[in-house]
């Protein structure tokens, strides 16, 4: 059970990296957004989201290096699908939601690399460790929103996710993919 409970935490911090790369426009649509992490637990990959997490974004696809984006994730509210393994990843190993209720991006800089295709940089902060991140996001324009959708990885020892026994990487994989799908419509 600590296992499965571990890989779902994973997951969640990954989920909370990804959140930033919303839309152009305005706030997220958090009702059809999401933010996944991906671990693996004895190379058996395991899903996690966090269920409330905002995203505000400025975006011109016309200047998109003066674009910005923010994320805010709430730690608690990540969901493994069970009761007990969502306790589990509140607690110290895990997220110590109590302690850090909330997983942020900001970012630096937005960089086009092709036909609607970005490099996003930021600070990736978890458990008050930042790292940077480099995240490869596609941009998609359906009427009045925007779509961003985009997966990078990340180290769960980097940020003290899975500390005490849960440190050990032979189990669950320091490696976690953070998937996002972010909706952004106009103001």
């Amino acid at each position: 059970m600590k296992l499965n409970f571990f890989n779902w935490m994973l997951a969640g911090v990954v989920s909370a990296t990804l959140g930033p790369m919303a839309s152009s426009f305005a706030q997220s649509d958090a009702g059809r957004s999401t933010v996944i992490a991906t671990s693996r637990q004895m190379n058996v990959p395991i899903d996690g989201k966090f269920t409330r997490f905002s995203a505000q974004v400025t975006f011109d696809p016309g200047k998109p290096t003066n674009g910005s984006a923010s994320l805010s994730v709430e730690t608690s509210s990540f969901d493994l699908g069970d009761t007990s393994y969502n306790e589990q990843a509140r607690g110290k190993a895990w997220f110590d939601s109590s302690t850090y209720p909330n997983a942020t991006f900001v970012s630096s800089a937005i960089i086009p690399t092709g036909n609607n295709q970005l490099k996003v940089t930021g600070k990736l902060t978890i458990k008050d460790k930042s790292q940077s991140v480099t995240v490869p996001v596609t941009v998609t324009q359906q009427g009045a929103t925007q779509i961003f959708d985009g997966a990078f990885p990340i180290k769960r020892t980097q940020f003290d996710i899975g500390t005490g026994e849960w440190k050990d990487t032979s189990i669950v994989a320091d490696e976690v993919v953070i998937k996002f799908h972010v909706i952004v419509a106009k103001k």
